[in-house]
């Protein structure tokens, strides 16, 4: 896939440059973010240059990650990462894929991850064709939970050790987005359950 910006009214989404990894060094030194992800811990600056400079550009390359950086326009502040995994390839039936963000402790609370993560979203079941879109987090984890509802996403239940977690495995909450929760019509159709 080659890499895509994409804008909102207040980002800039786009990949990550090298000039980025300092900020994104920064930003994971929160122990929210550390809590919630699985980033190495402590984070070192290598960290961030080994994911800025090889893991986030390899995973355009080889369509398997589609990760952007959310920055401020105008200012160019980094507001946090967002992105798309486990994406499977086009099918006649649609793709899957799963939507995951961290925000920078300072940029909190002010609607850009929701607004950083809808607009990926939105591209993710509009040009991708994505059919379904998961959201998946740690029980717990509230913050992006509401997030996830916020965006349309619909839970539905609690998958026991699902998320590995330094050396343990944690429950976490599952929601989906289909094209039809973001008022786009769904590529294949979706008969209700018996």
């Amino acid at each position: 896939m080659r890499p895509v910006t994409i804008g909102t009214a207040r980002l800039t989404l786009r990949p990550f440059a090298p000039e980025d990894a300092p900020a994104v060094h920064a930003a994971c030194q929160d122990p929210d973010i550390l809590r919630w992800t699985a980033l190495p811990e402590p984070y070192e600056r290598r960290h961030a240059q080994e994911y800025v400079l090889g893991i986030a550009p390899s995973g355009w390359r080889e369509d398997t990650a589609y990760t952007f950086g959310a920055f401020t326009r105008g200012g160019g502040e980094l507001v946090g990462s967002v992105g798309l995994v486990r994406i499977t390839p086009p099918d006649p039936a649609g793709r899957e894929a799963e939507l995951g963000y961290w925000t920078a402790k300072e940029q909190r609370r002010r609607g850009y991850t929701a607004e950083a993560a809808g607009a990926v979203a939105d591209w993710a079941l509009g040009e991708l064709g994505v059919e379904r879109l998961e959201w998946v987090a740690e029980v717990g984890n509230t913050a992006s939970r509401a997030v996830a509802e916020r965006l349309g996403f619909v839970m539905e239940g609690t998958l026991r050790a699902r998320i590995p977690f330094r050396g343990t495995r944690r429950d976490a909450w599952i929601a989906s987005l289909l094209p039809s929760d973001r008022r786009r019509a769904p590529g294949a159709p979706v008969p209700p359950a018996p």
